[in-house]
């Protein structure tokens, strides 16, 4: 039995879009599934995507997919509904014979995932842009792209304006604004999710960078300190280096046994006044 990742749609597509990259007007390039793979890309990076089909490990994918916030369940259904889109154009090969409403759900769940990423963290005019001409919309600047909106949505404008609504909420209380948040795999290398970042004001984030700063000896004031970060990260991974430098990271748990005791003691706290 062949074996696929995720499921075959899945398989399909992250492959056809590798194989395609030096050809970014062709057909194959601007199909459906490779676009939403381009989207998926565009708004976690290409590693994120990439690696874990590589690796044939689909735990690291459904991980990548959860980082801004999305919960399991939407990531499973997302992937029933691109097996679902899959499966009705495969019947639709050479002559459509049924609307695959999927092409618009898809592209729904998929805004839904950059509204995450536009919650948690600062998103350029230039990222919003290159992502919103990605979506099937009346102004796409891919032919391709144009004519297969015109053909299977029944409104052309629907995604766009879906599209609309969700950048114009406003989100009440955004704790990320002021943050000086660093890289989400740096965080995640010592097990703190979006999550506890969403849930801890601009001084415990502070404390914590600091703490992760000086685990990972780098200097807060060095100009490259990102960059260094990345390489040390990187480094204590493939050599499988234990975080035992300066207590660092018992410092770094004990900061966030003290965040989320705060945390709890707030919510009960709340419940008992309220």
């Amino acid at each position: 039995m062949e074996s696929y990742f995720i499921n075959k749609a899945f398989d399909e597509a992250i492959s056809n879009y590798m194989n395609n990259l030096d050809k970014s007007e062709g057909v194959i390039f601007n199909s459906f599934l490779v676009v939403f793979i381009r989207m998926l890309v565009n708004i976690y990076g290409y590693n994120d995507i990439v690696t874990p089909y590589k690796e044939k490990n689909e735990n690291k994918f459904y991980v990548n997919l959860m980082k801004y916030g999305a919960k399991k369940e939407n990531i499973d259904n997302l992937k029933r509904l691109v097996e679902c889109f899959y499966t009705i154009d495969e019947r639709n090969q050479g002559i459509k014979k049924e609307e695959n409403i999927y092409f618009i759900e898809i592209q729904k769940r998929v805004i839904d995932l950059y509204n995450l990423k536009r919650v948690y963290f600062n998103v350029s005019e230039d990222e919003k842009k290159e992502f919103f001409d990605l979506l099937y919309t009346p102004k796409t600047s891919n032919a391709l792209r144009l004519s297969y909106n015109f053909l299977n949505a029944e409104n052309i404008y629907e995604i766009a304006e879906y599209y609309k609504e969700a950048m114009n909420i406003k989100i009440e209380n955004k704790k990320s604004n002021n943050k000086d948040l660093l890289g989400f795999n740096i965080y995640e290398f010592f097990n703190i999710s979006i999550s506890d970042l969403s849930n801890m004001n601009e001084k415990d984030v502070k404390k914590l960078n600091k703490e992760i700063y000086r685990t990972l000896h780098v200097r807060e004031d060095d100009p490259n300190k990102n960059i260094l970060l990345e390489e040390r990260i990187k480094t204590m991974k493939n050599y499988n280096e234990p975080l035992t430098t300066g207590n660092g990271y018992v410092d770094i748990l004990l900061i966030m046994s003290i965040i989320v005791t705060g945390i709890m003691a707030l919510v009960i706290f709340s419940s008992i006044i309220f």
